[in-house]
């Protein structure tokens, strides 16, 4: 196809972009010379993508019209009806050609088999790929090794290496690595896995997941113990009660999110070719179950694009299902596979992945409240309508270039031919949603108005969702103090002036039932051949109870898996909606108190992102009076702050200020610097100093509890000159609270730390 051609086609087909999908394209997709510039626009990216992709209908038809595909291709995503998965958009047509964002690699119980998929996934993850890894063939801890005379450290050793691997080569790529870790809980180690990320910086380059068997789930609807399986001999190696170990996942999971539950028997009876292998791992965000050295190819349509008169436009919809499948097949032919087993293993199961984002934006769009009846019954309705389609597609493009090389030793073999051994997936959409402008594949509205800071000018501005803006202007209740208040609690509900039946359509995250989001994620399941990416948001008061509740309903329905998120659980700052406190009345001419000449304290050390800090808190025969503070990095701008910041508490603390004020007022400032320490993330020096403030708090607490006698209150003392201790109620992952790239805040949404500003994913 000649550049003149080239150019004469895309110069009729602009594309109509917001302009947050014009950043994140500028800064992760778009072609760059030596010297770092764009030299490619949004129309140069979608031709390139569709005239490489098209190529492969050559390899089946030498007089296959690849202009007239080239156009179907190029129209389907400039339109922003359909968009493949990053790696897809970012490297078709390009040097690197590795299009596939999925990978899953084995790991045998040998040092060979370890380090041969350590340097493997270093491959992968320098092309822009993510991995997800059983360790449930390692041998336990301390089993022996005959070779050594000695005994094993056990599989979360040896993901630890995974992990320092994977932050080594992170830097590399446009896209950063990230790792599914999975564990049988028939593990002897599956306790230690459990925790393995209950300390904030452990294992932070991993989202983890228990592979729950179905002996595990007889024996806790028993309340029995089941047994442990050694993975060097196969043979039963002790017992632990099922009901207890479930307490210990839900647990951890209520603390910080993690680990994941996966289904694994479950995703082994819809594995489509059992005589080839077994399912044992999914991709990091778990949607995507794979047999070892597979790869898929995924790729979502935009639902919001498909409403018509008040209804699905099904005949649009069909006609985008068949050229995505056609789309997402010729990617196979057409990628550059990091490992040539890969590449083996692929080309015979032929899987990929196609799903849906805009979910949320059509319910809104035909006036039905997520979570109801009619939203459960028109996701199923739609995501059937999708796989059987899809299905059709696939035995369509089967007559034409054959079924897969697997297709005999598959659960199809005495059907109709198919193409792709899978069709459907429902993945996170995270950035590719944010180039269509699309709510995230099947998660609820994110929040409804919100604040984007501008950092040339400091000037906070409002980002509205457009379809209530147009509601809001239409009926007559849109004012900018409205969207203050709506910017502040983040939902709607219980704003009068807002007519009910808007309130009842216009539902965010928190707004939504725990179990409401399971069935939601359970009626897409049913019509997904793999598997569905889905996080259930839990409000910060939620109790281990009600995350219990969630994991036994998401098996009851039929889903693969569960990811859970309390809310605050993965931010120090613990959320407080609660009546606002009474501002304390000072006097008119508030004076503060000499200093005496000798005075008592602690010093706490705080690690910032600009260092140590070590912060000494004073306190005379009334109370802590004084502050100060001394950063490791001496000298500075940021050490003339911490000074300032030390001075006027010593003030307001001998003034009579109440140190809880102080502390409300200090903690949660976010700098661009965000780090983690023992007790949780520190989000600047103001934050650090509040942090101490609190820890002396405790610290005075304990003290006064044990002379007292009342030792049974659970408070944890922290001891003199001591680093920072854990709070039991932040018990954190670790995820930064703010964006590392353009320092908007994090959510976690679609089963990952993603930044809704620019396309930031901590999964990918």
């Amino acid at each position: 196809m000649s550049q003149k051609f080239k150019e004469d086609f895309i110069s009729n087909k602009k594309i109509s972009l917001e302009k947050n999908a014009l950043t994140v394209l500028e800064k992760r997709y778009l072609r760059r010379d030596e010297n770092g510039k764009v030299i490619e626009n949004p129309e140069d990216l979608f031709y390139r993508v569709a005239q490489n992709i098209a190529q492969a209908d050559k390899n089946y038809d030498d007089k296959a019209d690849i202009d007239a595909l080239t156009k179907e291709f190029y129209d389907v995503m400039s339109l922003l009806d359909f968009l493949p998965n990053s790696p897809t958009l970012m490297n078709a047509g390009r040097h690197l050609q590795q299009l596939s964002a999925c990978f899953v690699l084995p790991i045998d119980d040998s040092m060979d088999s370890i380090f041969d998929t350590l340097k493997n996934t270093a491959l992968i993850h320098k092309s822009g790929g993510g991995t997800g890894f059983s360790f449930s063939r390692l041998r336990p801890n301390k089993d022996k090794v005959n070779t050594t005379s000695g005994v094993s450290s056990g599989p979360v050793s040896f993901m630890h290496v995974f992990n320092a691997a994977t932050e080594a080569i992170k830097q590399g790529g446009t896209r950063r690595g990230a790792n599914m870790g999975m564990l049988r809980v028939d593990h002897p180690d599956i306790l230690d896995f459990i925790v393995s990320k209950d300390k904030n910086d452990s294992l932070n380059n991993f989202n983890i997941s228990v592979a729950i068997t179905k002996e595990f789930m007889d024996a806790l609807e028993k309340n029995e113990d089941y047994n442990l399986y050694n993975p060097r001999t196969n043979a039963p190696s002790g017992k632990l009660n099922a009901k207890t170990v479930f307490n210990k996942i839900v647990d951890q999971a209520w603390k910080n999110g993690e680990p994941g539950i996966i289904f694994i028997d479950r995703m082994n009876e819809k594995n489509p070719t059992p005589d080839i292998g077994t399912i044992e791992s999914t991709n990091p965000c778990g949607e995507q179950p794979l047999l070892p050295y597979e790869s898929c190819n995924l790729g979502s349509i935009n639902l919001g694009h498909f409403v018509k008169d008040d209804d699905v436009d099904w005949e649009r919809l069909e006609k985008t299902v068949r050229t995505a499948v056609h789309f997402l097949d010729n990617v196979i032919d057409m990628n550059n596979y990091p490992i040539d087993k890969i590449a083996q293993t692929t080309q015979s199961n032929r899987k990929i992945g196609l799903g849906i984002m805009g979910w949320a934006d059509m319910l809104l769009s035909l006036g039905i409240a997520y979570g109801s009846e009619e939203s459960l019954s028109l996701a199923e309705k739609l995501m059937g309508f999708v796989q059987t389609k899809s299905h059709e597609a696939s035995e369509e493009l089967a007559v034409k270039r054959g079924a897969f090389p697997n297709f005999k030793k598959s659960v199809f073999a005495k059907g109709k031919k198919i193409r792709n051994a899978t069709t459907t997936t429902i993945a996170p959409t995270g950035t590719i949603g944010i180039i269509a402008s699309a709510s995230g594949g099947i998660e609820p509205i994110f929040a409804l108005v919100y604040k984007r800071a501008q950092c040339l000018d400091n000037e906070e501005m409002y980002e509205v969702n457009p379809q209530f803006e147009k509601l809001a202007k239409e009926k007559g209740f849109y004012s900018q103090k409205l969207m203050d208040k709506i910017a502040e609690k983040g939902s709607i509900q219980g704003f009068s002036e807002i007519p009910e039946y808007i309130r009842k359509i216009f539902v965010t995250s928190h707004d939504i039932s725990p179990e409401d989001h399971v069935k939601m994620q359970a009626a897409f399941q049913k019509y997904t051949d793999n598997a569905v990416s889905k996080t259930v948001n839990f409000p910060h008061s939620a109790s281990r109870g009600d995350v219990e509740n969630v994991y036994m309903l998401s098996y009851k329905l039929g889903c693969n898996g569960v990811t859970v998120y309390r809310d605050g659980s993965r931010d120090v700052q613990v959320l407080n909606l609660a009546s606002k406190k009474e501002e304390q009345i000072l006097p008119k001419e508030a004076k503060p108190r000499m200093r005496p000449m000798k005075t008592t304290g602690f010093t706490f050390l705080m690690h910032t992102g600009c260092g140590k800090m070590y912060v000494t808190i004073n306190e005379d025969d009334k109370g802590a009076c004084e502050v100060f503070t001394q950063l490791g990095k001496s000298g500075g701008c940021t050490s003339s702050q911490a000074e300032a910041i030390s001075r006027l508490i010593s003030l307001a603390l001998r003034s009579g200020v109440n140190q809880n004020e102080i502390i409300s007022q200090l903690k949660g400032i976010r700098c661009p610097s965000p780090t983690l320490a023992q007790g949780g993330a520190i989000l600047s020096c103001a934050d650090a100093v509040a942090k101490a403030l609190e820890a002396y708090n405790r610290e005075k607490m304990s003290h006064e509890l044990f002379s007292s006698g009342k030792q049974s209150v659970n408070i944890l003392p922290i001891s003199e000159s001591s680093q920072y201790a854990h709070d039991s109620n932040t018990n954190l992952m670790g995820a930064c609270p703010q964006c590392p790239e353009c320092g908007e805040m994090l959510a976690f949404s679609e089963g990952c730390v993603v930044c809704h500003g620019c396309g930031y994913s901590k999964c990918s």
